[in-house]
């Protein structure tokens, strides 16, 4: 065993006596433990709620997502949709036509985002699982059926599956000046809920899906789209088939796989969690201070035996690292059982749902919890760092004690 950890840990673990600067170690090392533990518990819940970002967005948007990088719709053919077929990884493509409109049910009313969507959407098997009411179908018989947000319902009291009362849409069209028409200052159709999906608040109060062709008519967009969906083939790698896409359609249309739809938010998360990270590892360091008093007592403490130690051969060197490593026994053990009881916290919270989310109308019931190696990796270099400065002083004030003489 290296000599200048077995001191120190002779100094630490000495059962002589219990005196104050024991006692101020055992403290250091319980706020280590606390702080680890605080810093690993907070991080694997921003890891948590990114996952369920990702969850969210992954059954409401596509794979890849192409938009025009100009403008806000793009003309659409069947040479250009075959184009986009022949990469290979492309399973569906799903024209999309997406707008804002008035909606009125009965006596109720209000703003929606209209999505039209080609037949193929539902083949893509993105919100199966989110319908709570009704069936879900964009067409029966040639009859037009909407897929509207729960909020949507709330707000309209909408009773899918009743075909007596349609859904009037209404969309301002561009009027020129001197228009005096009313009829041509907007355009209507009416349409049938059909059901009803649950996916994020923001989706749900906002989104009503109708089929492509009732979207076109309405808001008049002729061979325009404003985005095309794209579902891959079973096992194609999506970085893969995006790069081929993005050579295919050139600099004048954004390929956007999932994460880089939301890389706004995405973006702000993770600034969010390293801003966490630097004030719970300042927070450690600040708790740390007490180490840097508990080894400069210590060294006053220990005069004596430094003295001897240097009579004995020792240098300046090995008195250094005997305490640095006393400063590693305490916060490095401080840190391994915070990281324990972190991840223990963690696994608790996981399995048993120690704390809820305490909203009726949340995703989830509890806080989602994810914890990475990553964040245990940070948390130790952070620790290391920490450790080799708050320690370096009181090493410096123990060397001085070297050519002090004892009878």
């Amino acid at each position: 065993m290296n000599l200048s950890f077995f001191i120190a840990r002779r100094y630490f673990f000495s059962g002589k006596k219990r005196n104050f600067i024991n006692i101020i170690s055992l403290i250091s090392m319980a706020i280590v433990m606390i702080c680890t533990a605080s810093l690993i518990v907070v991080l694997s819940v921003f890891n948590g709620l990114e996952g369920l970002l990702r969850s969210i967005y992954t059954a409401f948007d596509p794979q890849i997502k192409i938009e025009v990088t100009k403008g806000k719709s793009f003309e659409v053919s069947d040479t250009f949709l075959e184009e986009i077929k022949a990469v290979e990884g492309v399973a569906i493509i799903t024209e999309v036509i997406e707008d804002y409109a008035y909606v009125r049910y009965r006596e109720a009313n209000m703003i929606v985002t209209i999505k039209g969507v080609s037949d193929n959407f539902i083949e893509q098997k993105r919100i199966d699982n989110a319908i709570v009411a009704g069936e879900l179908k964009l067409k029966k018989d040639d009859v037009n059926y909407a897929i509207i947000g729960r909020g949507v319902q709330y707000a309209l009291s909408i009773v899918p599956g009743n075909d007596m009362y349609p859904l009037q849409v209404h969309y301002t069209k561009d009027v020129k000046p001197g228009q005096l028409d009313v009829s041509k200052l907007y355009s209507r159709k009416n349409i049938l809920p059909g059901s009803v999906f649950a996916i994020e608040k923001n989706y749900d109060e906002n989104y009503i899906f109708v089929p492509l062709d009732f979207a076109k008519d309405l808001l008049e967009y002729g061979n325009k789209r404003t985005s095309l969906e794209i579902k891959l083939e079973e096992g194609a790698d999506l970085i893969d088939v995006q790069e081929k896409l993005q050579a295919t359609l050139g600099d004048g249309f954004a390929v956007l796989n999932n994460d880089q739809q939301h890389a706004d938010l995405y973006k702000l998360l993770n600034m969010e969690k390293l801003f966490v990270f630097m004030s719970f590892s300042f927070i450690l360091g600040v708790g740390s201070i007490n180490i840097f008093f508990s080894l400069s007592m210590l060294a006053i403490e220990k005069k004596k035996d430094i003295s001897v130690l240097y009579s004995l051969g020792a240098t300046n060197k090995l008195i250094k690292q005997i305490f640095l490593a006393e400063g590693a026994i305490i916060s490095l053990g401080g840190a391994i059982l915070g990281m324990f009881l972190g991840g223990a916290i963690c696994w608790l919270q996981q399995n048993f749902g120690l704390i809820s989310m305490g909203m009726e109308t949340a995703v989830l019931e509890n806080y989602p919890v994810k914890m990475q190696a990553l964040d245990f990796l940070y948390t130790s270099i952070s620790l290391v760092i920490i450790t080799l400065i708050i320690s370096y002083r009181p090493a410096i004030i123990a060397t001085r004690y070297g050519n002090v003489q004892y009878l």
